[in-house]
């Protein structure tokens, strides 16, 4: 079922149906904002990673609701979405979200944030036409530049049969792990880490069948060298990047900007912010949207 704990004030959740399953999205109430669906659409799509769901920008999206149909969709295997039981690979996370834009119609302009990022910039590369616009916070393939980035030991760990949904659930859904991997690893600042999003990633990696997603980006099956396709883009985009982003550091966000050779518009960091800026310092980020973005 949608869960509603997490949804914004003068927010609905609701739902569609693509190829791959049930997919849960947050957008205005008609009561509150109009009738939307006559605005331009605006996605926010999540990371991928233990725990994540809509409520990663659930303090930035409800900013634009006045101008835009914001759409803030629990991607497949993630969240109040359905769950199937099975490996996933990046080509699946190509179809669903290429699914959702032209159901929503394209071209989109769209949001998103580490790997997912990195995925919407190849299927941006395959299919320009289904996008206007891109804005990539923090956007990565996580074997960028040939390089693994710490996960090799990880994969080897999780490649043993059943042993990787036990760790799973000793060391990712409980509220301690879910606490200890925001602040160790996605916040710059720990004491800005409040009570309701611990919550809200801990009830999304509790979900019934959470586990799939989660460990099939833990096992590498979505990873890629985000740097061999940024060149090739040409949809219009800019980055934000978290100045003291632990996982994915500033410093490789400047060697993949440098890698467009010229093909985006702009790359701006925001200091004192981690790899979820926009949980952490949304301020910052809805003035870059309004800014560098939308305007």
């Amino acid at each position: 079922m949608p869960s509603t704990a997490f949804c914004p004030p003068t927010f609905v959740s609701q739902t569609l149906t693509i190829s791959s399953g049930k997919i849960v999205y947050y957008t205005p109430s008609d009561r509150y904002w109009g009738n939307t669906i006559e605005r331009s659409p605006l996605i926010f799509l999540h990371s991928l990673g233990g725990g994540s769901s809509h409520y990663e920008w659930s303090q930035v999206y409800p900013a634009f609701a006045s101008r835009y149909r914001v759409i803030a969709p629990d991607l497949i295997g993630w969240g109040a979405s359905d769950h199937p039981a099975r490996e996933y690979y990046t080509s699946d996370y190509w179809l669903m979200i290429a699914e959702l834009l032209r159901m929503v119609g394209t071209p989109v302009r769209v949001v998103a944030s580490s790997l997912t990022a990195g995925i919407v910039v190849r299927l941006a590369v395959q299919q320009p036409h289904l996008f206007s616009s891109l804005c990539l916070v923090c956007p990565s393939g996580f074997n960028d530049f040939g390089e693994d980035q710490g996960q090799a030991l990880a994969r080897a760990i999780l490649s043993v049969p059943a042993l990787d949904r036990l760790i799973y659930t000793a060391a990712a859904a409980n509220p301690l792990a879910v606490r200890s991997f925001l602040t160790q690893f996605l916040f710059a600042n720990p004491q800005r880490l409040r009570e309701e999003t611990v919550s809200a990633y801990l009830e999304s990696a509790c979900r019934y069948g959470a586990e799939w997603a989660a460990l099939s980006t833990l096992k590498g099956n979505l990873s890629f060298d985000l740097s061999q396709y940024l060149p090739q883009l040409q949809t219009p985009t800019v980055i934000f990047w978290g100045e003291q982003a632990k996982l994915t550091p500033f410093s490789l966000g400047q060697r993949l900007y440098a890698s467009a050779h010229g093909r985006l518009q702009g790359f701006y960091g925001i200091p004192e912010a981690g790899v979820l800026p926009h949980l952490e310092v949304p301020e910052w980020i809805i003035y870059g949207l309004r800014r560098y973005f939308l305007s």
